[in-house]
């Protein structure tokens, strides 16, 4: 996750960045549309949508049977330590690089995490201090144990937080190379703007033989809609595709970059900030999670 300013929709282009408009009816983004933005990609490094789908007239339904589950957590009991190892779950990320204007707590009995009734609930929460807390789960430890897979599909059932300041998101990560590493955001919310969350293709380079790239998809909402009720935040990913999906449904689509042809481990949290102001943030904030679980593709 990177923690950075957003300014509103018109003004983000001031920075570089490329706007690309949906059509009025919501239809696919037609093809000088998609060619303008992968020039815009490949002048800048940082490409935004909102709404594509790259041609596809309808969205599609994903269809699971051919899959098989690799990774499930029902989120009956929480395995989770502050660093590992031997446990499921870390409560930072592996490479120590914390984010956001909440820090992320070691775990307590009851504290950022609790467990009841199959839901994992991460809540954030201001000390006497007025410093915030709040809660991030890793499948991975520093040292690389633990669960990642490459290929698949990935999926978390949860219910947002409302309010202005927090910044949930369900993500993957592959940090095993020496010249890129690879972040998909499948779903980040900024709770100022809830109308909408967005879905990020990030590159991070490392070495010189890396490079840096942004691919920005703008997921709208019905307003509210996405802390009323639990949803669907999935993400497939293949040699020549990565596609989103909320509820099971395609929402947009791009081309998979080579670095993202490698294992992922997956995060999830409740992080608040990424620039926006926090003084309005409700104390304390809950995100609700149902589950958490990978697919892969049954051997034919």
């Amino acid at each position: 996750m990177s923690q950075r300013l957003y300014l509103s929709i018109e003004e983000r282009r001031l920075d570089g960045m490329i706007r690309l408009l949906p059509l009025a009816n919501g239809a696919t983004i037609r093809a000088a549309v998609i060619i303008a933005g992968f020039c815009a990609l490949a002048a800048t490094g940082i490409a935004i949508f909102r709404g594509s789908s790259f041609g596809q007239e309808t969205p599609s339904v994903l269809n699971l049977s051919d899959y098989e589950i690799t990774f499930d957590e029902p989120f009956d009991k929480l395995d989770v330590s502050a660093w590992g190892p031997n446990t499921r779950w870390i409560a930072h990320t592996p490479w120590n690089g914390d984010f956001g204007d909440a820090a992320f707590a070691n775990p307590t009995p009851d504290f950022p995490f609790s467990v009841a009734n199959g839901i994992l609930r991460i809540e954030a929460r201001r000390d006497a201090q007025g410093k915030w807390h709040s809660g991030l789960l890793a499948s991975t430890d520093h040292y690389g144990h633990g669960f990642s897979q490459q290929f698949g599909y990935f999926e978390m059932r949860a219910k947002l937080p409302p309010g202005p300041g927090l910044w949930p998101a369900f993500w993957l990560v592959g940090n095993r190379d020496p010249d890129s590493s690879a972040e998909l955001d499948v779903m980040e919310y900024y709770g100022g703007f809830p109308d909408m969350y967005e879905s990020v293709v990030h590159l991070w380079k490392i070495s010189d033989r890396g490079r840096n790239l942004t691919v920005l998809q703008r997921h709208p909402v019905t307003r509210d809609s996405l802390w009323k009720d639990f949803h669907l935040y999935g993400a497939s990913i293949d040699p020549d595709w990565i596609i989103f999906y909320l509820d099971r449904t395609e929402v947009s689509r791009t081309p998979t970059p080579p670095e993202f042809r490698r294992p992922l481990f997956i995060l999830l949290n409740l992080a608040m900030g990424a620039g926006w102001p926090i003084d309005k943030t409700p104390n304390p904030s809950v995100m609700e999670v149902d589950y958490v679980r990978a697919f892969r593709k049954k051997d034919k």
